[in-house]
């Protein structure tokens, strides 16, 4: 395999972190910028953070280019764009709209706790085919509703003790000793994948529904149906 070949899915992996780089950039402009407001942007850059982090892992099965440069790469990439970005989005709305404006620090818990998290990830040969703990792009999901939701005029949220309480909520779900089924199908069929289906399913129904604040719930689902006997199989 020439070089070339063997970085292809590292230079995927690069867009991940450049995008979240981006992510984090937007997340502090003000106003907006051709016509979407510049915490929007922040979110489609994750959004495409997520889309690169899916095919790095895709390129290296298909080239069959794994390497433990790729692995302590991804991980890496993904601390910025899943863990970092969502907590500036986060951090910059409740600056922007808690009346206590202290509250807004709480949101660099989430980077720590997604660092611990990939970290355990790293060292834990137990998540093969399933999670412990809540991955971190599906933290960085929660967070791209959530905010949306308090933007567009939620002000529960944005209070200081909801806000500190999901936060919390969510660090420790990050490195939970709770079982997260994954959404890699072995066969299309219903039985054995029921929980990817139903997700697949809630995910269309919530943005449908509900726009963008919909991903806060959809997270809110992944993690009750996992609980479930039938997303164990």
């Amino acid at each position: 395999m020439n070089v070339i070949t063997r970085n292809i899915p590292n230079a995927i992996t690069c867009m991940n972190v450049a995008s979240g780089s981006v992510a984090i950039a937007m997340s502090f402009q003000q106003g907006e910028i051709a016509g979407l407001p510049a915490w929007g942007w922040a979110c489609i850059f994750i959004a495409i953070a997520a889309v690169a982090d899916f095919f790095d892992g895709f390129a290296a099965r298909a080239l069959h280019a794994y390497s433990d440069m790729g692995k302590e790469l991804d991980s890496l990439c993904d601390l910025v764009s899943f863990g970092v970005a969502p907590a500036m989005i986060l951090f910059n709305c409740l600056r922007d709209l808690s009346p206590e404006a202290w509250i807004c620090w709480a949101a660099l818990l989430i980077p720590v706790a997604g660092a611990l998290r990939l970290a355990r990830f790293n060292i834990d040969t137990r998540q093969t085919t399933s999670f412990i703990g809540l991955p971190i792009p599906a933290n960085a999901i929660f967070w791209i509703g959530y905010t949306a939701m308090a933007r567009q005029g939620t002000e529960f949220l944005s209070q200081w003790y909801v806000a500190l309480a999901v936060i919390l909520v969510m660090c420790w779900l990050l490195n939970s000793p709770l079982h997260i089924f994954s959404l890699k199908f072995k066969t299309w069929g219903w039985k054995g994948n029921e929980a990817r289906w139903l997700l697949i399913l809630a995910a269309a129904g919530c943005v449908f529904c509900m726009g963008v604040p919909g991903l806060m719930w959809l997270i809110v689902f992944y993690v009750g149906c996992s609980l479930c006997p039938f997303s164990r199989r």
